[in-house]
């Protein structure tokens, strides 16, 4: 049985640096807490942990003063900085390029719409860390979609401005553009005029996985994609590899494999989310070889 990793996969440029800055303040002997989990992989969280990075939530960031807290890659909302102010805490802010961007796009949209009494549209997973610092870009106002169960929540007599959580699928977003352009229509008469504005603001490192996912999963008897539970991407690009070899299972960690998977495969595909590091996919990859080895029937 022949395993491979995918090349490709592995963690994005913006969870690179973050993890960089919390192991550059943890080699130091700095305490360091993070305000949220680094990162949506739960192996790479508690290696860290065992480092010395403390894991806080924003109730608990409320206690903290005089101390060294990372904003992770997913950014966040203005309280978050407001409060650091507040309690004399230093911020190590690993906030992603690509989300600050977009959040000033959200925030320089909705300082616009005012005389127009416009929208501003996230499509995203409630309660994600990036989309709550997108909604606190507009003080709480942005609507969030997840489907089309939500379009109703939308005023088609209002201009509406729609933006994505970077780590949605471009199928997905392009989707849900038809669906609001379509009833749109339906309430002016036919007209999009002035009512609609769009804004794909996937990140190109995740939408541009896609095609080389579903080359990937198309190569091999059986797909093997490692992720953390929480992640959204994962959940995107699982469904890519899914979609193209239906022989494709989510797994975690190693001691999730079934063996039952790789009976009769010749060759066993490993990728992951941006979210995933390469060391656990090199572990999956090192569990295969021992199943194939001690079974003949995987051999």
């Amino acid at each position: 049985m022949k395993v491979t990793i995918d090349s490709d996969s592995g963690f994005c440029f913006g969870v690179v640096f973050a993890i960089q800055m919390a192991e550059s303040e943890l080699n130091a002997g700095n305490e360091l807490f993070c305000l949220g989990d680094i990162v949506h992989n739960n192996m790479e969280v508690e290696r860290l942990t065992r480092k010395g990075l403390k894991i806080i939530d924003h109730d608990q960031l409320k206690e903290l003063h005089d101390c060294k807290v990372l904003i992770r890659a997913h950014g966040e909302p203005p309280e978050t900085y407001e409060m650091a102010i507040k309690n004399n805490i230093e911020l190590i802010d690993a906030s992603c390029p690509v989300v600050l961007k977009l959040q000033n796009r959200v925030r320089t949209s909705f300082d616009s719409i005012t005389e127009s009494e416009g929208q501003v549209v996230i499509y995203g997973e409630i309660g994600h860390a990036e989309v709550n610092g997108l909604v606190g870009q507009t003080g709480g106002k942005a609507v969030i979609i997840t489907g089309e169960q939500d379009l109703d929540k939308l005023d088609y007599s209002r201009p509406i401005y729609l933006f994505s959580q970077t780590t949605k699928s471009s199928k997905g977003f392009q989707e849900m553009r038809i669906l609001i352009e379509n009833r749109i229509k339906e309430a002016n008469n036919g007209s999009l005029e002035g009512m609609m504005n769009y804004n794909d603001t996937i990140c190109r490192q995740v939408s541009n996985r896609e095609p080389q996912l579903r080359k990937f999963s198309a190569e091999h008897d059986v797909i093997l994609f490692v992720s953390g539970k929480k992640s959204s991407n994962g959940k995107a690009l699982f469904g890519v590899c899914q979609s193209v070899n239906p022989n494709t299972y989510f797994i975690s960690d190693t001691d999730e494999i079934d063996a039952a998977w790789l009976q009769g495969a010749d060759t066993v595909g490993v990728c992951g989310a941006t979210s995933t590091p390469m060391w656990l996919m090199e572990d999956v990859a090192t569990k295969l070889a021992i199943l194939g080895a001690s079974s003949p029937a995987l051999g």
